[in-house]
């Protein structure tokens, strides 16, 4: 497969998602999603959704099953508990990757408190930066996990 066709794949399997999205969510701004430290740019929780988690959970937040499993964040009553979505986006788990390095307490906490107030979620106990850096600095578990 040239690198042409490789690409244009891509590009249309990334793309293909927000055909059926339920919920609109704001344009993605152009340009890198990263910035020169490594972070992401974004710090609106929607566009945080949209630029690193859609991907995998999709853009209704329904998850997916194929070659992979992305469970559902949609009317997940996991995410009652405010501090287990921080933990998740911290440490990963399965296979879903940390994003300790490359998120901002402040954007950790903006795309949590945006996944629980959206997608049939309804949590309105709202998440701080200071409860992220909190968790962050916390000694993992055995499990590896905060």
């Amino acid at each position: 497969m040239t690198n042409f066709l490789r690409i244009f794949v891509f590009i249309a399997l990334c793309a293909a998602p927000s055909l059926y999205a339920d919920e609109p969510l704001p344009p993605f701004s152009h340009g890198a999603p990263f910035g020169s430290s490594g972070k992401f740019v974004h710090t609106d929780g929607a566009t945080m959704y949209r630029a690193v988690c859609q991907a995998c959970h999709m853009p209704d937040a329904r998850g997916a099953k194929g070659a992979g499993e992305y469970p559902a964040l949609a009317a997940d009553p996991k995410l009652a508990a405010r501090l287990f979505p921080i933990a998740r986006v911290l440490a990963g788990y399965g296979g879903m990757p940390s994003f300790a390095d490359n998120m901002t307490d402040e954007q950790v906490a903006s795309v949590v408190n945006y996944v629980r107030t959206h997608f049939d979620n309804h949590y309105t106990d709202t998440v701080t930066a200071a409860d992220v850096a909190h968790l962050r600095a916390a000694p993992p578990t055995d499990e590896g996990h905060p």
